[in-house]
């Protein structure tokens, strides 16, 4: 089982990161990416106040992505995202791609 979440707001940063927690507790080996974009990019940079889940979440194997033209947008550089984000071009293509290698879509 695959499944990518998505999230684009801040206000449901705290959701998503439980959301994820429960699943990998719930479905063993279940493989769990998490796209970031718009606004909730800010969520995913150093002294933010998930720092330490999301590097926890990413130690224990969940892949997190932001959106590179998000990143532009609000003037974050990528030396400011905490260790183990990947970048990726657009956020709208990475869960286009997502879907159709078949990985189930979740957007709280």
């Amino acid at each position: 089982m695959k499944v990518v979440f998505h999230l684009n707001e801040e206000k449901k940063t705290n959701e998503v990161l439980a959301n994820i927690r429960n699943l990998k507790r719930d479905m063993d080996g279940v493989e769990v990416e998490l796209l970031v974009n718009g606004m909730a990019v800010r969520d995913f940079i150093q002294n933010s106040n998930y720092e330490n889940r999301v590097k926890k979440m990413v130690e224990e194997g969940t892949v997190v992505k932001v959106c590179s033209n998000s990143l532009k947008g609000l003037r974050i550089e990528e030396e400011e995202l905490l260790e183990g984000i990947e970048i990726v071009p657009t956020g709208v293509s990475e869960l286009v791609k997502k879907q159709e290698e078949g990985w189930a879509y979740i957007k709280p």
